[in-house]
């Protein structure tokens, strides 16, 4: 059989498909290659990292999410003591308020008092003006002489020493000068301490020696005292009282600080027995001196409370109230 020879042209087409077909794949990779970013697949922009990212964000806003509750448990537990501080010091203004209303009340009654007292003294005062008096010294005026035996009972606190005494001194002078001659003479303090112990139970002599000896000593004379004249009225009663005998009590003070008035009325008359004419044995003279009403913070209710009490005790054991008008 004879072989038949292919032709050129057969051939020619045939390397041109296969040269088409290959450039066509190259061109299919290039297009493929072009539709995926390389720059997804770098180092560091993995998926996964933001997750991490994202955990450790939200750990840390539940630490602070922690630490704002703690702070405001905190708060609200100082915002409790400070509504209990101020309802305490709701109750404490409120009790300040009732003390200044009851303080006031206080004042109110203290006024009165001092009120009373000065009318007290002004009427017994414009009395011994209108009585004719057996003396020239007016402040003594109505005082009666006939006692054989004198007492003087000094209230020596830190009122009377420190802004009364001399004229305390001048007064004591002014009664000695209207006793020129006495049985006996005595000197104390409120609280019934002696002057001169060594006469205690006895009877000072009355020489102008004993007499210049007192007004000397009195002069620094300042024994413990309470304010309070009842103590010493007391012991002189029970310790010189008697029945033949007729004695004064002058009592020199400036205020009473004790609780009750009636029971020293009470005490007193019980002590100081009548005699057959009705007339008590022992008389007792005041000389108030008006120490808390010229001083600056003077206790002028206890100072009003004294002369309530001395003008009462003077009238019922046959004295005289003198209410001094200064201290000069």
């Amino acid at each position: 059989m004879k072989l038949r020879k292919r032709s050129m042209a057969d051939t020619n087409i045939s390397f041109l498909d296969v040269i088409s077909c290959g450039f066509g794949a190259i061109v299919l990779l290039l297009l493929i290659a072009r539709a995926v970013d390389p720059s997804a697949f770098e180092k560091g922009e993995d998926p996964g990292g933001s997750v991490v990212t994202l955990q450790q964000q939200l750990f840390s806003l539940r630490s602070d999410t922690t630490v704002l509750t703690r702070n405001l448990t905190s708060r609200e537990q100082q915002l409790s003591k400070l509504r209990d501080n101020i309802a305490r010091l709701q109750e404490q203004l409120a009790s300040i308020k009732r003390q200044i209303a009851a303080v006031n009340e206080i004042d109110t009654t203290e006024k009165q008092e001092l009120a009373l007292a000065l009318q007290v003294l002004t009427e017994e005062m414009e009395r011994l003006v209108s009585e004719d008096s057996r003396v020239e010294n007016q402040l003594i005026g109505g005082i009666p002489v006939d006692s054989e035996y004198i007492i003087f009972i000094v209230d020596t606190s830190g009122s009377m020493f420190g802004f009364a005494w001399q004229r305390v001194r001048r007064e004591m002078i002014n009664i000695l000068n209207i006793y020129p001659e006495v049985k006996g003479i005595q000197i104390m303090n409120d609280m019934g301490n002696l002057m001169f112990s060594s006469y205690r139970g006895k009877w000072i002599p009355d020489t102008p020696g004993r007499r210049k000896a007192i007004i000397d000593r009195l002069q620094t004379w300042s024994p413990f005292s309470n304010s309070s004249p009842v103590e010493g009225i007391k012991k002189a009663i029970l310790s010189f009282y008697s029945a033949d005998k007729n004695i004064s009590l002058f009592v020199f003070g400036d205020d009473f600080t004790g609780r009750s008035i009636a029971r020293v009325l009470d005490t007193v008359e019980l002590m100081n027995k009548q005699a057959l004419n009705g007339e008590r044995r022992v008389r007792i003279h005041t000389v108030g001196f008006p120490v808390h009403f010229l001083v600056q913070g003077g206790r002028t209710a206890t100072a009003a409370r004294f002369a309530n009490l001395m003008r009462e005790l003077s009238y019922r054991n046959g004295g005289t109230f003198v209410g001094l008008s200064g201290l000069n």
